[in-house]
């Protein structure tokens, strides 16, 4: 049998099926996963989340830092409560907006309110650990 002869083989269908609001599948796969069901929201999540926030000069995770003091979830809301390395941090607004980013982020979240406290202050004993004794604390 020559090339010519070959049967043609049907064209595979597309990953993502185009739906008529969206233009790309870029656009269908988020309507997708926005109209998925998704359960609560957990403490789980949301220490993810925030590992991925990392403190610009140190290079390091807020969570990792021990900057984070509290995390509560309400149903669909998360509060945190959290402190800067000192009162004068200039990364501080950067840290703050990027943490709240992220949680947003997360499906099914509501309302996120950051709260920065400095009682206790941060000190480097309430960093994680292994990241003290990898830097050398």
């Amino acid at each position: 049998m020559s090339e010519a002869e070959l049967p043609m083989a049907p064209a595979p269908e597309p990953l993502v099926q185009l739906n008529a609001a969206s233009n790309t599948p870029a656009e269908a796969a988020e309507a997708a996963s926005a109209a998925a069901p998704t359960g609560p929201i957990s403490e789980d999540q949301v220490r993810l989340a925030l590992r991925r926030v990392k403190d610009p000069e140190l290079n390091l995770n807020i969570l990792d830092l021990g900057l984070i003091y509290t995390i509560a979830v309400t149903g669909a809301d998360i509060t945190i409560e959290m402190s800067l390395t000192s009162p004068g941090c200039p990364s501080g607004p950067e840290i703050m907006t990027e943490a709240e980013q992220q949680l947003k982020a997360l499906p099914g979240v509501g309302a996120v309110s950051m709260n920065l406290v400095w009682s206790p202050p941060w000190t480097p004993d309430r960093i994680e650990p292994r990241v003290r004794a990898y830097l050398g604390f």
